[in-house]
């Protein structure tokens, strides 16, 4: 196995030398961390499959190798193929071959099969004047060419994989900090290469510590790169279900005043409200903010009361157990507490157009998607619906494409857009408004090449170019999981204080003498807060003020337990 020599330190420069027989791998490294052992780290090995595996290891890792000096005669690997094999994984690396007088031809014909940069005849003794000065001037030459590495998580994949983008979406969302590759560039080959991988399974996401996660799942993705996704009791006070804006301001006044809340949230906190690109009609922030900016700040004050948070975990079902609120999670595990609060948010509704479904993630996305707009730059960019989720993208989208449009089924934006954003939008001149239009399919093989478009006053049709696709068209609420349980009304929204009415009649009828609180649900107890709740503002300012208040009647819930 490969030995390291010297202080450890991930960060300094790397220098590899292979030799089959230890002897001379042992002397050779000696001589290396003499001179260079201060500043760079020696690593040895004696056979190139050994070397290779632990280049593969320090590339995941993301440590910089500055040299490699392999001898030439190695059984099962000689020195030419392992510096030929090297090149796929660290191409910047300075290669330098150890060989006997009698094999200079050899080493003379690697200059032409691997770029060799030299070549060092045995012994090297003295090294002062055979090996340091070579090695002088192949650091140095090395230190002028080779990017710095990153230290960050990698993910490696396709600008046309929906499973790239959405795994990019969830660590933006969740403000990780990650490096992009895609695989067509040759940085993303070699770490593919150092992965084991062919490029055939996307995307890879590798983590500091040198490990490779092949299509994960986000909660695999969680978990590794320090979410929490596992519940630290098994009964608490307060959950609340769903990080946006609601659950995130139940969160932070559940805790602070002393609860013992957990939130669960499924992909990211902030929900809908988290992707938006600048939210400037919410109170205390005249210049605006952004939605990650925003849910951000609130998930950090929720942690700083002593709120747990939980994401990448999906709830699947729910239970009334005595007192208790059981939830139950995808996976079948279990917590309980005292009450709930019902926090989902909305999904944008999807389009039904042909071709639209394959070609998600692949130039269609439903919200903002973020991530992508560094693609769009100079692009013709499309966007369906007339909300303030769709006017605040055209804005950001703007500043970089070469185009966007809006396509409106209504006669104007007046009908669901702020006002404030409607002057924007229109005094945005990258920006076009087509009203009456609707998209009647998607065309494009492995991505997003062109749209149909029809006039829903004329009945005509039109196919335009496009590669971009941002689609905000009304909302779905995600609570068939409480079919059953908790009564909604007819599209699926939650009922709660007297707007349960006649629906909580048919349901079994309210339990107890007292009237249901105003944000409590058919169930005693379970509470519900912003966008999910039936004939909600659907505001940001009126969701955070939900969830504040549903904790204050989660108090005279509790007071009479």
């Amino acid at each position: 196995m490969p030995t390291t020599t010297g202080p450890e330190s991930t960060r300094r420069p790397v220098i590899v030398t292979v030799d089959d027989d230890p002897s001379v791998s042992r002397a050779v490294a000696r001589d290396l961390r003499r001179r260079y052992g201060e500043d760079h780290r020696i690593v040895r090995a004696e056979s190139g499959p050994s070397a290779l595996e632990a280049l593969r290891e320090m590339k995941l890792r993301g440590e910089p190798v500055a040299v490699l000096l392999a001898d030439h005669r190695m059984p099962e690997m000689n020195g030419i193929e392992f510096l030929e094999a090297a090149m796929d994984i660290y191409p910047q690396a300075r290669r330098v071959l150890l060989t006997a007088y009698a094999d200079t031809g050899a080493a003379i014909d690697a200059i032409n099969v691997v770029d060799l940069d030299n070549y060092l005849l045995k012994p090297w003794d003295p090294p002062e004047e055979k090996l340091y000065p070579v090695l002088d001037s192949l650091l140095k030459a090395w230190q002028a060419t080779d990017p710095p590495e990153v230290h960050e998580i990698k993910v490696v994949g396709h600008r046309w994989s929906a499973r790239s983008s959405e795994v990019r979406e969830f660590l933006a969302r969740n403000q990780v900090p990650y490096r992009w590759y895609s695989v067509t560039e040759a940085e993303g080959r070699h770490l593919l290469a150092a992965a084991g991988e062919d490029g055939e399974r996307l995307p890879v996401v590798i983590t500091p510590d040198g490990g490779a996660l092949v299509e994960p799942s986000n909660e695999e993705v969680a978990q590794r790169v320090g979410l929490s996704t596992t519940p630290a009791a098994d009964f608490y006070d307060l959950i609340v279900i769903g990080g946006g804006p609601a659950g995130l301001g139940a969160a932070v006044y559940g805790a602070s005043e002393g609860l013992r809340t957990v939130l669960i949230e499924r992909t990211a906190t902030g929900g809908q409200a988290g992707q938006s690109s600048r939210i400037e009609n919410y109170l205390g922030f005249p210049d605006g903010v952004s939605g990650a900016q925003l849910a951000g700040r609130a998930r950090r004050q929720a942690v700083k009361f002593g709120a747990e948070i939980l994401t990448a975990r999906e709830v699947t079902g729910f239970e009334v157990c005595g007192s208790a609120r059981t939830v139950r999670f995808a996976d079948g595990s279990v917590i309980a507490a005292h009450t709930v609060i019902l926090a989902t948010g909305v999904a944008y509704r999807q389009l039904t157009a042909p071709g639209m479904e394959e070609l998600i993630g692949c130039g269609i996305f439903y919200g903002s998607a973020l991530t992508e707009t560094v693609g769009c730059a100079g692009q013709d960019v499309y966007i369906v619906g007339g909300a303030n989720s769709a006017g605040q993208a055209a804005v950001f989208l703007s500043r970089g494409a070469k185009s966007v449009t809006m396509l409106v089924r209504g006669d104007s934006l007046t009908a669901s857009m702020s006002h404030y954003l409607i002057q924007q939008v229109e005094a945005d001149p990258m920006i076009t408004v087509r009203t009456h239009t609707e998209v009647v399919a998607a065309h494009g093989e492995d991505h997003l090449e062109r749209l149909t478009l029809r006039d829903t006053t004329t009945g005509d049709t039109e196919e335009v170019d496009a590669q971009w696709l941002f689609v905000f068209i009304g909302a779905v609420p995600m609570t068939d999981w409480l079919d059953g349980v908790v009564v909604r009304d007819d599209h699926g929204f939650i009922l709660a204080g007297p707007d349960l009415g006649e629906a909580g009649q048919r349901a079994g009828g309210w339990p107890l003498e007292r009237p249901p609180h105003h944000l409590e649900t058919s169930v005693p107890g379970v509470f519900v807060a912003g966008d999910v709740r039936s004939e909600s503002a659907k505001r940001v300012a009126s969701a955070v003020g939900e969830g504040s208040m549903a904790v204050m009647f989660v108090h005279r819930y509790l007071d009479k337990l």
